[in-house]
């Protein structure tokens, strides 16, 4: 698993990080590690004293998770950092500062997670930049996304087992994994219409 990037800059030039952006309340009376965002505000409305320390130590924890799952570090720390705040959009200066990480690390972490539907990227018309977004759904739409993955997979599988030759071990393990493939785009959508009856009644 690669190690963490070394701190750098806490935000880019010409960028304003405020302590009510900062962690969308995340950090809430508290300060951002290294000293770099004091004090701050509640957004939202939600009223919460927040360890700042233990905020950035969850992140980090959820983040080596997943990472173990083969998300690379940088963007597993990005994108725990933003589903830690309550507005759960943040810039890529706000990022930085509160990951204590460079702006070029955040750069190409948000362009790994765009790339794989875990977050969106915004245009801030009041600040006039952009900001970056986890929506309270990312699970689903990730999840709904790899139909369309799936479907690429299906066709190089199929390539392969002709290539391979019919009936060989090599395209018959190939073919299982076809079958399977089958089998989650089938049952995909009946699993995501419970999920969306069983959100609903929890709210």
């Amino acid at each position: 698993m690669p190690a963490p990037l070394d701190p750098g800059p806490n935000g880019a030039a010409g960028d304003t990080v405020t302590s009510d952006t900062v962690a969308g309340g995340a950090v809430a009376g508290g300060a951002v590690a290294g000293g770099a965002v004091a004090g701050g505000t509640v957004t939202g409305g939600v009223a919460a004293q927040r360890d700042p320390q233990a905020v950035l130590a969850f992140i980090e924890r959820f983040a080596s998770a997943f990472a173990d799952a083969g998300v690379p570090r940088m963007p597993a720390r990005v994108f725990t950092g933003l589903l830690a705040t309550d507005s759960g959009r943040l810039s890529a200066a706000e990022l930085a500062a509160l990951l204590q990480v460079s702006p070029a690390a955040i750069s190409g972490a948000v362009r790994y997670l765009s790339q794989v539907n875990l977050i969106s990227r915004e245009r801030d018309p009041v600040a006039r930049r952009d900001v970056y977004r986890v929506h309270d759904d990312v699970w689903y739409e990730a999840i709904l996304s790899r139909d369309q993955i799936l479907d690429r997979w299906d066709h190089s599988l199929r390539e392969g087992v002709e290539v391979l030759g019919p009936g060989t071990p090599a395209a018959e393990r190939l073919t299982d994994t076809i079958a399977f493939f089958e089998f989650l785009r089938v049952e995909l959508p009946a699993v995501l219409e419970r999920w969306r009856a069983y959100r609903q009644n929890r709210a």
